[in-house]
């Protein structure tokens, strides 16, 4: 799978190459699973997957069932009973139910459906994905479940029937400072489902050799903040150390609906990047958004583990948890 596809979008492409393939959703789980409600398996029906929808525990069941769902064109909402022993195996204290909603691609999923969700997610626009599993409708709301968009949450609604899946856009990774932390940050953020991009104008730092594969912007970093847009699915990390480079992109966010904005420093020097952000004009609100020093308090000592604290910091701002 492309490190930038999602389950939609390994579906639409092995569907669009002529092959079977049917998606797999959890619907309903325990409270401590290892994946969330929402997750997904893609399989082919030659037998290939791409996903999860358990820790391992579940995986083969649903991918015979898939198999024959794609046979019999009919979706299927499979519940699965997970022993203690099988739990602990993924690292759960004990067992439980998970249900998991199996449509194939084509006859039951629409593909013209399919392709529109996965085109909403090239344009960065949340969508929701809806499914009444006694009658079969399907349909895609934009201007609806606002509240479950927002806080990236699948799940039913109270009739018990009509299950949401949340498509939002993928999140992403703007970071300022093509530095040593800036080098571990990267492929952890890439793991945890973020898509990063790189801006330094100095061209010592932003090389191809320290980044492979990567993008990134040599612009002065407001103009390259705005080439690359901003929106609540976006984190911003600032890690020049220099206000010149830094207090560019900023500002841009500061005025953006970013998620996060973490800076690099020490506390005497966010308490002079907090005056230059006043003098600048933003409110005590709007500064009081910056992270800084940046990163959670666990000890960091070096470039790998500040790019651990930083990570975790955007999970428990995304999460709701800082």
């Amino acid at each position: 799978m492309d490190r930038f596809d999602n389950s939609s979008e390994t579906a639409l492409r092995w569907y669009s190459e002529g092959r079977p393939v049917a998606l797999a959703t959890v619907v309903e789980t325990w409270g401590s699973a290892p994946r969330r409600v929402g997750a997904q398996l893609v399989i082919g029906g030659d037998g290939r997957i791409e996903g999860s929808v358990s820790g391992g525990c579940v995986e083969g069941a649903v991918v015979v069932e898939a198999l024959e769902a794609i046979d019999e064109g009919e979706a299927r909402l499979l519940e699965f009973g997970v022993s203690d022993e099988d739990a602990f195996a993924v690292g759960l204290a004990c067992g439980g139910t998970i249900r998991v909603l199996v449509e194939p691609v084509g006859r039951v999923l629409p593909e013209t459906m399919l392709r529109e969700l996965v085109e909403a997610r090239a344009r960065r626009e949340p969508v929701a994905y809806e499914v009444n599993i006694e009658t079969g409708h399907r349909a895609l709301r934009r201007k609806a479940y606002a509240d479950r968009l927002r806080m990236d949450r699948s799940g039913f609604e109270e009739n018990g029937q009509t299950f949401v899946a949340v498509h939002n856009p993928p999140l992403r990774l703007i970071i300022v400072g093509a530095v040593h932390i800036a080098q571990a940050l990267v492929p952890m953020a890439r793991i945890a489902g973020y898509d990063p991009a790189i801006i330094d104008p100095r061209d010592a730092f932003a090389s191809n050799a320290r980044f492979p594969g990567e993008t990134i912007l040599t612009d002065w970093p407001d103009e390259a903040v705005a080439k690359l847009g901003m929106d609540a699915r976006t984190a911003v990390v600032l890690l020049t150390h220099d206000p010149k480079l830094d207090d560019p992109a900023l500002q841009s966010a500061l005025k953006a609906n970013v998620f996060y904005i973490g800076a690099l420093g020490s506390t005497r020097t966010h308490a002079k990047r907090v005056a230059r952000m006043k003098e600048a004009g933003f409110t005590d609100e709007q500064i009081a958004r910056i992270h800084g020093p940046i990163g959670l308090d666990i000890g960091a000592a070096d470039p790998s583990e500040i790019a651990v604290s930083i990570l975790a910091q955007m999970t428990a701002v995304l999460r709701g948890k800082a």
